[in-house]
């Protein structure tokens, strides 16, 4: 059964190059959800072979082909804005960058650009570093890639990261880490030194961006502060709690900072009978402190039942 579901993909990945090919010089743009539905499956299975985040490698080729709709994605099938380079020997097209006129490779297909993606970061040196990293941690890697000289652009990390963040890439990782756990990718990992992947001991997952895990029975502050490698204070910080607190009556604790806002699709919250501005925070992913600027609360002051509470701005 499985084989013939990999039959199935694999043929079906087919039929998407072929008409992705067919389709390169069409006008008609295609949108980011399209964008990421046609090759989200390409970005999952090379990150079982390379160990490239699939999260990382669809927004860098949401950002360097403008969802596809770039001349250079629609004439030259150049997804990731690789340029030439010496050793390249394929066919080549000259596009105003950095500098004017400069070099980028051509490819016959979409898929052949994915494909050279991964070959480029794992055959180089300078890249190598990147594959020490959690395969799960879309926040390194975006930094990492700048700090290796991907990009130019200064602000590459953060556009990286708000890309994969608005659009939930980071769940394609899950499945991709899920392979990782059990199979070695083919691609170039440094075995020493590596950082453990959670997804080796328990099941991570995501609320508003952020990396959370479930309570269990004999979990405790230090039981997961040595699990996961954390600092003393940060997990009772990253979830507004004494360090004494007792953790039973949670049903998860996020493992990295919350954020200041919730997502865009939350603007507010309707306060039901028993809530606390601490569990409305721990709902949404928000900081406790910015909630309570949000809506000028204090820790002594709880919302009433029916309160309308803002979730992403000060309420004038």
């Amino acid at each position: 059964m499985i084989k013939n579901r990999l039959t199935l993909t694999t043929s079906l990945i087919f039929l998407l190059q072929l008409f992705c090919s067919a389709n390169a010089g069409s006008n008609k743009k295609i949108s980011r959800q399209e964008y990421i539905q046609t090759y989200k499956d390409w970005a999952i299975q090379d990150m079982k072979k390379s160990g490239i985040p699939a999260s990382i490698k669809l927004a860098q080729a949401i950002l360097e082909s403008g969802d596809g709709n770039s001349d250079l994605a629609r004439k030259s099938n150049n997804h990731f804005g690789i340029k030439c380079h010496t050793d390249w020997n394929g066919k080549r097209i000259y596009h105003d960058d950095d500098a004017k006129g400069e070099c980028f490779r051509v490819y016959k297909n979409p898929l052949e650009s994915f494909e050279d993606h991964s070959s480029f970061l794992t055959t180089r040196s300078r890249y190598q570093k990147l594959f020490d990293l959690d395969p799960t941690d879309y926040k390194s890697w975006a930094k990492g890639l700048k700090e290796c000289g991907y990009a130019t652009n200064p602000k590459y990390p953060e556009l990286l990261i708000k890309i994969i963040e608005e659009n939930e890439l980071y769940i394609y990782d899950v499945e991709g880490g899920e392979a990782l756990r059990k199979n070695k990718p083919t691609g170039y990992r440094k075995e020493k030194g590596i950082v453990v992947n959670p997804f080796s001991i328990r099941e991570i997952k995501y609320n508003n961006g952020v990396k959370y895990i479930e309570v269990k029975s004999d979990d405790s502050f230090a039981s997961i502060t040595s699990e996961f490698k954390l600092k003393d204070w940060e997990l009772p910080h990253y979830n507004d709690l004494s360090k004494n607190a007792d953790i039973s009556s949670f049903r998860y604790l996020y493992i990295e900072p919350k954020r200041n806002k919730a997502h865009p699709s939350h603007n507010f919250h309707i306060t039901k009978e028993g809530e606390t501005m601490h569990s409305i925070a721990h709902q949404y992913g928000i900081k406790l402190k910015k909630l309570n600027k949000y809506n000028g609360t204090t820790q002594s002051k709880e919302p009433k039942t029916g309160e309308k509470i803002s979730l992403r701005k000060k309420i004038k």
